[in-house]
């Protein structure tokens, strides 16, 4: 009879599951990993990963088309659909057999099928049961819908977007965050029309306003349509199209619509309510430390509110088994998780926007809050590039960096810097004297830096 005994289970097998499974067996345990489709979960296989490649595509295209503005004769004739999948699959193919690889040589045991909690230590997968001294939940998110919008036909999720076989004419995209500009700027480089509905006042709307206002002007250019303020009052379908209607009247024809209002923490039929794991809002419950009201029993990734996002999960999945293991592991709190958006141009940020900084020191004369924005067209290699953009660094006035912002071509490139000086509390005026090399975008963040302590050079 095999030995279903470990240190730790860990139920599901994307980017936290994965990350706390090969953490927790470097350190020595014997682990098995539960998951009932493939490991790497939705980042590898249905989001991050397939979705960037499409992205670098789209920007291919972009680069095809502007190609002459740099002396290159070429030309753009269109998109292959098929080669543009071989492409996307065989991205995430490799990362996917890597992954593997990296399993069997830590000696994981993975379970394939469906596991439910019989108690804080133990899970069950058909007949077999699995019992460890720690159990890690880790089962992600869906695609979120809305009441009464119906997922089916021409009305599609991202899941159902990236398995499309052809580009569509026309599109809207319902929802303004990550996912909805993402997919707006990859269907335009690939020649849709597309409209972006969001009922909030800004695309990004969780981003510091300048760079939400900044992106809008960039989707402008590239003749993105969007509507801002504007609830979704509902869509009807046909074999021809959808019309989609919005709380003012208006109506928009397209051929898709694209549901992007966000992800659902995968929770249900788990047995969480029979134990008494304490939820809230569908989402796990836990303490700092990522334990759960059931003794022996962790939650991670986008089953813990906060920011979900694949590094945010994997950073969480280290986090537990260090902790686990007793190694006391330091807490990194959501607003140092870094954010990107990988539309174009990019969006990417760590800490808190000038407006959450101002809520947060502002009442303090002495500790007022301070911002200041360099603009991209200063620095050569943006130039180089073709991009217009922004880097906008936060402060509190004679204290640290709480806030990067940043908007531009692969600016999310920078952001490991960025997440450094807040991570650190640097003031501007410990960055300022690092020397950047030339010419790179990383100078920007140099310039803004200088320029906040006092010595700028190229920032009027």
């Amino acid at each position: 009879m095999a030995d279903h005994t470990f240190d730790l289970v860990v139920l599901g097998g994307g980017s936290g599951g994965y990350a706390a499974a090969l953490r927790a067996a470097e350190l020595g345990s014997r682990v098995a990993l539960i998951e009932k489709g493939k490991v790497g979960g939705t980042c590898l296989h249905r989001g991050c990963i397939p979705t960037k490649a499409l992205l670098h595509s789209a920007e291919i295209a972009d680069s095809a088309r502007d190609a002459e503005k740099t002396g290159v004769l070429a030309t753009f004739e269109g998109i292959d659909p098929e080669r543009l999948a071989a492409y996307r699959d065989g991205v995430v193919a490799r990362k996917y057999k890597g992954l593997q690889a990296l399993i069997r040589a830590r000696g994981i045991t993975v379970v394939e099928g469906f596991g439910r909690l019989v108690s804080g230590t133990t899970v069950a997968v058909g007949d077999d049961v699995y019992e460890g001294r720690n159990v890690v939940l880790a089962t992600g998110a869906s695609a979120r819908t809305l009441p009464g919008l119906e997922i089916g036909g021409r009305v599609i999720t991202s899941d159902e977007a990236l398995q499309l076989d052809h580009v569509p004419a026309s599109v809207a995209v319902l929802g303004g965050g990550v996912i909805g500009v993402e997919f707006a700027s990859l269907w335009r480089s690939l020649g849709a029309e597309v409209t972006i509905i969001e009922a909030l006042p800004h695309l990004l709307p969780l981003e510091d306003e300048a760079i939400s206002k900044g992106l809008e002007r960039a989707f402008r250019r590239r003749e993105i349509d969007f509507r801002l303020g504007v609830p979704f009052r509902g869509a009807e379908q046909t074999d021809a199209g959808v019309t989609v209607a919005l709380e003012n009247g208006d109506t928009i024809e397209v051929e898709l619509l694209l549901v992007a209002v966000g992800r659902a923490p995968v929770t249900g039929g788990l047995g969480l309510e029979e134990l008494g794991v304490e939820l809230e809002r569908g989402f796990v419950a836990t303490d700092e430390r990522l334990q759960t009201s059931v003794p022996g029993l962790y939650a991670v990734g986008d089953i813990v509110a906060g920011p979900q996002l694949a590094h945010r999960g994997f950073q969480h999945g280290v986090f537990v088994a260090e902790e686990i293991a007793g190694l006391a592991p330091a807490v990194i709190g959501d607003a140092l998780i870094p954010k990107i958006a990988y539309c174009s141009p990019e969006v990417a940020s760590v800490g808190l926007s000038e407006a959450a900084a101002v809520e947060r020191y502002g009442a303090d004369a002495v500790n007022a809050v301070s911002s200041y924005e360099y603009s991209l067209a200063g620095n050569a290699r943006s130039e180089i590039l073709g991009t217009n953009g922004v880097v906008k660094i936060v402060r509190v006035a004679g204290g640290p960096v709480v806030g990067i912002h940043l908007l531009g071509a692969r600016v999310g490139e920078l952001i490991g810097e960025a997440q450094l000086a807040v991570g650190w509390e640097a003031h501007p005026e410990d960055v300022a004297p690092f020397v950047h090399a030339h010419p790179t975008q990383n100078e920007a963040l140099g310039e803004a830096f200088l320029k906040l302590a006092g010595k700028p050079l190229h920032a009027l």
